[in-house]
């Protein structure tokens, strides 16, 4: 679905953020976009959709490079960016405005979406407080079926009713023919919805799996202060330590912590990647 290819981009002439970073996405995923703040997510976005322009390589969705701006690409992606401005005109206004850009845009899911959100269709948009005006764009977002769907920290602003909410709104939906890209340093929040970890920092891709590659792996477990097995990453916690271990062949799979994980990529990302390469 999106090949990203050698790119390199840099905002000032000095510093490059990406030099030479590889991606491939396919459909029927949802990626968790993981990263530090700063760590380039939000600028890898906008190249996915035609918002920035690589200075080397390219991006391509479908086998067509994005930055051609093809109406016929664009029609296939949509982008809630992090930081937005709604026109002063109801819910209802906005779709009837903008659903004609979007050739699949589902009218009654729409409705269905804003109501499981909450979200007060007639009322204007600048009316509503920043988390009803963030719902809505992600009921608009899921409406539009788009092929490629970039979310860029959706639950920021959201309180944790509204959080649950999304998550179930996400899990209702139909994504087998899509592919999703969540961007988030949240990452407790999308523990039950994302199947592909990615990992950005510093401009790179450091970790890059799926979920099932990473329950095959690794094991994720709770240690007492005496117990001293070979660890990968451990965080002291009351009365012991949370631990990502090598998992063993006959061991059972345990529930992945996705922070823990996180945490654990940033400080141990050769240790960690080890566990996936044979090593």
């Amino acid at each position: 679905m999106v090949s990203i290819k050698n790119l390199t981009f840099s905002f000032t002439k000095k510093n490059k953020l990406f030099n030479g970073l590889n991606l491939e996405l396919a459909t029927g995923s949802i990626y968790g976009l993981f990263g530090l703040n700063g760590a380039g997510k939000t600028t890898l976005l906008n190249h996915m959709c035609g918002m920035l322009f690589p200075k080397e390589g390219d991006c391509t969705i479908s086998d067509k490079s994005v930055r051609e701006r093809d109406p016929e690409t664009l029609r296939e992606i949509f982008l809630l960016p992090e930081q937005f401005e709604c026109p002063p005109i109801s819910a209802n206004e906005y779709a009837r405005v903008h659903a004609p850009f979007y050739p699949d845009f589902d009218e009654k899911y729409f409705q269905q979406a804003m109501n499981e959100l909450l979200v007060e269709p007639d009322k204007r948009l600048t009316e509503l407080s920043y988390g009803q005006r963030k719902k809505f764009l992600i009921a608009f977002a899921l409406a539009t079926n788009a092929k490629l769907l970039l979310l860029d920290e959706p639950t920021n602003g959201l309180d944790i009713p509204s959080k649950s909410q999304f998550r179930k709104i996400m899990a209702s939906s139909d994504h087998s023919d899509r592919c999703i890209v969540i961007s988030t340093h949240q990452v407790r929040d999308l523990e039950s919805m994302i199947d592909h970890i990615t990992v950005l920092n510093d401009g790179k891709i450091i970790f890059n799996q799926n979920i099932i590659s990473i329950s095959e792996k690794l094991g994720f477990e709770k240690l007492a202060e005496d117990e001293n097995p070979y660890q990968l990453y451990s965080e002291e916690t009351f009365g012991g330590k949370d631990a990502i271990l090598p998992k063993k062949p006959d061991s059972k799979e345990t529930q992945i912590d996705l922070e823990l994980l996180f945490n654990g990529v940033i400080q141990q990302t050769e240790l960690i990647n080890r566990q996936f390469n044979g090593e």
